[in-house]
């Protein structure tokens, strides 16, 4: 592991002629709304983004309802897609976030063929958000793994805070180096870096990636990007051109961060794809079933469609 700031070199790499977008939106999106959201508006929104072509979505967290009312519905999600989409859809992935042990049994039980685990880079931000430090939270999971590789359950790890706290301010590249390399070496498949609060930019996005690529394969790298500072697409590309294949992204721009003040929501889908079909990079995905997605869930939450994307194609109409 590097202990100094790795040269990011002009052009090493190529842009990726396609990209998997993960869609968060119905889990990372909604789970901090107020306004409760019946089951079957999650299901239509997400039949709405597998009819744009999303290969992956992130379906629901089986955390306590007492933390996360909005999830609270986590069972009957997966009884319907276990029962139709996987039918209908069986080459779409419906990852679920389980926080813990307890969580990662429901979710099996429940049916669910992969799940995620969350660890944070800012010791700050594991206390207030999960009330342990990150070594307490890394071997929380460690069951987690070590199930999950038993039934053949594939999982995914995330790292919170890559570029900044909202207590701590910025955060050393080796915090972040360390985090995910253990949440690979136990397991992940992907490694998802969360900008958490939006403060990155381009230039610190290649210099993360090239450091965190000295331990984890670029091809196992994600992207999560809030554009609190509008900077989201400008890492994206930053990103694409360092290797990175993968992004994570949210319908509508939904989502944010109940622990970072004026964290606004994730990076648009919407707007992800766009800027794709401009690079001439394969997504799989329909852009205007994807609008039709976000507009949808826009119109039942009584609010601006959060993509530029969107607003533009919707003025049009």
């Amino acid at each position: 592991m590097t202990k100094s700031t790795p040269a990011v070199k002009e052009n090493e790499y190529s842009l990726p002629s396609s990209v998997k977008l993960v869609e968060v939106g119905v889990r990372d999106g909604l789970q901090n709304e107020q306004t409760p959201i019946p089951t079957d508006v999650k299901i239509q929104l997400i039949n709405g983004l597998i009819s744009a072509g999303i290969q992956t979505v992130e379906a629901t967290s089986f955390v306590s309802p007492k933390w996360v009312p909005q999830m609270a519905d986590h069972q009957a999600i997966m009884e319907y897609i276990g029962n139709t989409l996987m039918k209908t859809s069986p080459s779409v992935s419906f990852p679920v976030l389980t926080p813990n042990n307890k969580g990662f049994e429901n979710a099996i039980q429940a049916g669910a063929k992969e799940v995620a685990v969350f660890a944070a880079a800012s010791e700050s931000f594991s206390q207030k958000n999960i009330n342990c430090s990150i070594e307490q939270s890394l071997e929380r999971f460690q069951p987690i793994f070590e199930q999950a590789d038993q039934q053949n359950i594939k999982v995914r790890g995330y790292v919170s805070c890559v570029m900044g706290c909202p207590y701590e301010g910025e955060i050393a590249l080796d915090n972040v180096v360390k985090v995910a390399e253990q949440l690979y070496q136990s397991g992940s498949y992907e490694i998802s870096l969360g900008d958490t609060i939006g403060v990155g930019t381009p230039g610190k996005t290649q210099q993360l990636i090239a450091a965190v690529s000295q331990v984890v394969p670029m091809d196992r790298i994600a992207v999560h990007f809030h554009d609190t500072y509008g900077q989201a697409l400008a890492n994206i590309y930053a990103a694409l051109q360092m290797g990175v294949a993968t992004v994570d992204a949210s319908v509508s721009g939904l989502g944010g961060c109940p622990y970072a003040k004026g964290a606004s929501g994730n990076v648009a889908s919407e707007d992800v794809v766009y800027m794709l079909n401009g690079l001439d990079i394969e997504s799989g995905i329909n852009l205007e079933k994807l609008v039709q997605a976000g507009n949808y869930i826009s119109q039942f939450l009584n609010r601006e469609n959060g993509s530029k994307v969107a607003k533009a194609y919707l003025a049009k109409d």
